[in-house]
């Protein structure tokens, strides 16, 4: 037996997290899981948290946690079909892509003048800029 009762650890480390998987004997000789989890808080300081699942509730936990895994199987699929059908949604409402939309950026250089880009309008504001935006609806 190990330092604490540690029978098992294992570690899995994400970005700012890390897992460890460890298995324990309590003096009862009572074994046990615990999970902890140590997230980065500041650079200096860690944000510790653990649960503990012992021998005769892993099989209930384990089925839990099997429930919750099929649940965001299922659901990932329903929310794709369900983007799927809103991004169509909008494409056939405002058109699909680049060349159907309702606006188009326009870069120039300073000092480069062009006919095409200047509004009907003479009362419409001056650009001023790099970057303009023309609305196809006002052609």
């Amino acid at each position: 037996m190990g330092i604490r009762g540690e029978l098992y650890t294992t570690q899995t480390t994400l970005a700012n997290r890390s897992y460890f998987f460890n298995v324990k004997e309590n003096r009862t000789g009572d074994v046990f899981l615990q999970i902890v989890e140590s997230k980065n808080r500041d650079g200096a300081d860690f944000d510790r948290h653990q649960i503990a699942i012992f021998e005769e509730d892993m099989q209930k936990f384990l089925g839990g946690l099997d429930d919750a895994l099929r649940f965001i199987k299922k659901n990932r699929k329903e929310i794709e079909r369900i983007h799927a059908e809103k991004k169509a949604a909008k494409e056939a409402k405002y058109g699909g892509g680049a060349s159907d939309g309702m606006k188009r950026i326009v870069r120039k250089k300073r000092g480069e003048e062009d006919e095409d880009f200047r509004p009907q309008d003479p009362n419409a504001p001056k650009k001023t800029g790099r970057v303009h935006v023309v609305s196809k609806i006002q052609k």
